[in-house]
């Protein structure tokens, strides 16, 4: 079988331990299938992403002794595909748009429905204010954020969507992921964000397709988000990659490694003298 995978970064702070991890597992994954490993800039947000942090990821990654094609692909130069996948979904009834805030979101779900869920894959789960009560109709809003009717969305699939695992979940979930009442513990998520054009689950499903990846590797930070993918997979006709969620790297706390842990970047070891077998050993590879 061919292996085809990725490790798609944000450019928005430097590379840590936690990223070290995750590229050579993805790496070495890929190199021992006689696979393909690509990296891939997921620089959405411009408002936070800086050129000096993706050339910084380039030269992490190198001094590690990752390899990957060229050119390398970049979110903020695919717009127009995703739109094109949005309007897709606009078309089959199944987005709306949003007018509400995080505040707006947070005081609703101060007083939840008795049974509803708090907190999905996104944080706190859209009440569902703004979903109309019939789908839309008309042209697709150029300048609102787009929500997923959910329920709508699974009524559209013959069975809940699902995947195959080939690491393991936050909670040592493995083989055949079934996802069920996803529109009680997800909700209608965000697939169109006013300031970005799209969402980050919108972009990595069809960035995923359009390279052709075959094995998505990533942290078990991401594992409930790989339902909403799979979800998006099925309702764009798109094909399903195998899915290896790895464990996180942790401080001494057990507390998950961030961009705000400056200490804990790669660039810092360099600087100090580590080499890359040092970080090997750092995270256990």
């Amino acid at each position: 079988m061919t292996f085809i995978t990725r490790f798609a970064p944000s450019p928005t702070g430097p590379l840590h331990l936690g990223h070290a991890f995750s590229a050579l597992t993805a790496h070495d994954m890929a190199m021992a299938s006689g696979g393909t490993f690509h990296l891939r800039i997921d620089d959405i947000d411009q408002s936070r992403s800086r050129p000096a942090w993706e050339a910084q990821i380039f030269d992490d990654l190198h001094w590690l002794g990752l390899t990957w094609p060229e050119p390398i692909l970049r979110q903020s130069e695919r717009l127009p595909r995703y739109r094109e996948a949005l309007s897709r979904l606009w078309q089959m009834g199944l987005l709306y748009p949003c007018a509400c805030t995080r505040a707006d979101i947070r005081a609703a779900a101060s007083a939840p429905q008795e049974g509803a869920c708090l907190h999905g894959p996104d944080g706190l789960i859209y009440p569902g204010t703004c979903r109309p009560a019939t789908p839309p109709t008309g042209a697709m809003p150029e300048d609102s954020a787009l929500r997923l009717d959910m329920a709508g969305a699974l009524a559209r699939l013959p069975a809940p969507p699902d995947f195959t695992e080939t690491g393991l979940g936050p909670n040592g979930e493995s083989g055949l992921i079934t996802s069920a009442n996803m529109a009680r513990t997800v909700g209608d998520v965000v697939l169109a964000r006013r300031d970005m054009g799209a969402s980050y689950h919108l972009s990595v499903v069809i960035d995923d397709a359009d390279q052709q990846i075959t094995h998505v590797i990533r942290g078990q930070d991401l594992f409930e988000a790989t339902q909403i993918h799979v979800l998006l997979q099925d309702l764009l006709g798109l094909p399903r990659p195998l899915y290896h969620h790895h464990r996180l790297i942790r401080d001494e706390t057990g507390k998950r490694l961030a961009k705000r842990d400056d200490a804990r970047a790669i660039a810092t070891y360099r600087a100090e003298g580590a080499t890359p077998a040092d970080i090997r050993r750092m995270i256990g590879l």
